[in-house]
Parts: C-alpha cells; structure tokens; sequence
C-alpha cells in the first residue's frame, strides 16, 4: 500500500502551534478535537481553523466519545462545528479515563445521526477499544464509516469490518518518537493517509475519505 504521511490532529493540549511549519513539512490536513462529551468546546478550535484557513490547508473536526447521551453529544458537536462543505467530520471512538467511556451502542447512535443530519457517514477513530467492543464480529453500522486507526509502532491491524485503514495514527510524538519532528508543531499525533496527497484533497473537498 502506497501512503502519504500528511496529516495531524490537533487539541488544546498542543500549545503554540505554527502550521505554517507543518505546511512547509508536506502535512496537507488537520484534523482538530471540537468536543467532548455535551459540554466541553475545545477552546483552541477556532484560532487554529483561522490559521488552517489562511493557508489552505485541509480541515476536520472531531468529537471525543463520553458515556452522556449520544443524541444530545451529536447535537452538541454539529452546533460547535456547524461544518461546511469540504470539513471532514471524526467520532473519537476510545477508553475515556477517569470519566464516563462511550459504548458501542452510543457510537453506532452518534454516527447514524450525523449521516442523518449531513447525509455523510463521519470517520470512526480506534484503536484498542474499538477493538475490543468488536471481538470478532464487524459491525453493520460502523462499518460505513471509513476507519482513522489508532496504533503506534511499525505495524497496523485493521479491526473486523473494514479491509483496510484510510487514515493510520502512527505516533502521538511521545510513545513513538516522531522520524520527522516539525518544529513549532511537534510533538503531537501523526497519521499516514492511504493513498498519494492528490486523492486526499480530492476525497476531502467531498467530506468523506470513504
């Protein structure tokens, strides 16, 4: 498989960042936290979309996975985002500790309402969780979804129900050292696309990677 190593996500636990850097180092893409659970607005959103804005750059929003009410999580995360054409939209599908973890039942509900309300199924992000809630079994609904992996070292392997990754969080800088640090932005989570920067910009401009 031919892959690009072209995109990062963002939070507010990364400070200072300069994308102007990234952009010079080859990354195409952020994808940035907007929300988490029915509450928290991620106070960095809106000045790191600015600067992605001003440079062209592509950009994704997603929305970390609580135990509360997937109704009222997915609501919460449109009206934050209220995404554009052109924004890739992401569930965080991951263990949630200390706090409440979102189930399976609660992410097939938060990813079937967004593909009600914008008519495009969201990314799934996972890893070792998501994992674990499938067992061996794909599951019918989650699988519309195209699938961010999340597992750092040198291999990666695809839950059931999807053939491949589309996008693949190889390192978040720290576990796994970044092989090529971005000043000004690194250390911070790292993903390979599958596939050359070309088809990336072409897939996003649609809203989907699928």
């Amino acid at each position: 498989m031919a892959f690009t190593n072209a995109v990062i996500d963002l939070s507010h636990y990364n400070s200072q960042i300069d994308l102007r850097n990234a952009q010079q180092a080859g990354v195409a893409a952020v994808i940035h936290k907007a929300t988490q659970g029915i509450a928290f607005a991620d106070p960095t959103y809106r000045a790191n979309l600015a600067q992605a804005q001003a440079l062209g750059l592509l950009w994704g929003a997603y929305h970390f996975g609580t135990g509360d009410d997937a109704e009222r999580q997915a609501d919460f995360f449109l009206q934050t985002v209220k995404p554009a054409a052109g924004a890739v939209l992401v569930l965080d599908f991951e263990s949630n500790n200390p706090g409440s973890t979102m189930s399976l039942a609660q992410a097939k509900a938060f990813v079937a309402l967004i593909y009600a309300a914008t008519g495009i199924w969201p990314g799934l992000y996972g890893g070792a969780y998501l994992r674990e809630q499938l067992g061996s079994q794909p599951d019918p609904v989650l699988r519309n979804c195209w699938l961010w992996l999340a597992q750092y070292g040198p291999a990666a392997t695809v839950p059931p129900g999807w053939p491949s990754w589309t996008l693949w969080q190889y390192t978040d800088g720290h576990i796994v050292p970044d092989p090529s640090p971005i000043a000004g932005v690194t250390p911070c989570d790292r993903s390979y696309y599958s596939g050359p920067v070309d088809a990336l910009r072409s897939k996003w401009a649609s809203g989907s990677l699928a």
